[in-house]
């Protein structure tokens, strides 16, 4: 038996990258999952048939953040198709979309620094909002933040500030949200290998990054995707208001 059996899961930006490894994992522990997707919809497509194949269930639907209403969009489009399944509501909220946003202080342009805000702030503040109206008591909300917040990070200012926000809303909400059983935590992963990091492909600069691990490589998304894993499960039900390190050690030493 799944530890997910009879969970519905949405997972947002589910069709790539960590996104796609934790509905994945998702799929194989028993939840139905939803893969929330931007733009993509092949690779969200993809996403859905890998989980069928592997004997899950999954649906995907579009919704795109940084505009006007998007987290109702998002809400709207799911219970649209979650009703298909008969099971309308959800269980587990991950909030893992979101985009980069590179420059030093005096690069970080207004339009730049609004847009990264926007999807990485205020869209998942709204996503969860909303998803509380549907979130059945003893549910599980998991954000992802960065290690760029552990260190000083210069060179992504706006992606590491947007960051530290979703830390001190996840804490914020975990207090908020304890009475109806519902835990909340934070995941921090560190460099991984997916398509948002295209410059992994240069041999010494892949080694460079795995030296940051006391396990010297670079981490993979089921590596991140088995921790938010535990956390979406009964196992974390005594954990709540925690940001958990996922970096494979990362910063534990000074280089």
């Amino acid at each position: 038996m799944g530890a997910l059996n009879g969970k519905t899961a949405l997972v947002t930006g589910g069709s790539r990258g960590i996104g796609r490894a934790i509905a994945q994992r998702f799929g194989r522990d028993g939840a139905l999952v939803a893969v929330h997707y931007g733009s993509n919809e092949a690779a969200a497509k993809e996403t859905v048939d890998s989980i069928e194949r592997d004997g899950g269930r999954a649906f995907a639907f579009r919704a795109e953040f940084g505009q006007p209403g998007d987290a109702a969009a998002l809400w709207e489009a799911f219970d649209q198709q979650v009703t298909a399944f008969g099971e309308p509501g959800v269980d587990i909220i991950v909030n893992s979309a979101g985009i980069a946003g590179a420059g030093l202080i005096h690069e970080v342009t207004e339009e730049a620094y609004d847009r990264v805000f926007a999807i990485n702030v205020k869209a998942q503040l709204f996503v969860t909002q909303l998803g509380l109206e549907r979130m059945r008591d003893g549910g599980r909300i998991v954000f992802m933040s960065s290690g760029v917040t552990k260190v000083a990070f210069p060179m992504m200012t706006a992606y590491a500030a947007s960051k530290g926000a979703i830390e001190v809303l996840s804490l914020t909400l975990a207090q908020t949200l304890g009475s109806r059983g519902i835990t909340v935590n934070t995941v921090s992963p560190g460099t991984i290998e997916t398509d948002i990091h295209p410059w992994l492909a240069d041999p010494e600069l892949k080694k460079g990054a795995a030296a940051y691990s006391v396990f010297n490589r670079v981490g993979q998304p089921d590596d991140v995707a088995g921790v938010v894993a535990f956390l979406a499960s009964d196992d974390s039900r005594w954990v709540t208001g925690q940001n958990i390190d996922a970096s494979g050690g990362s910063g534990l030493s000074i280089l």
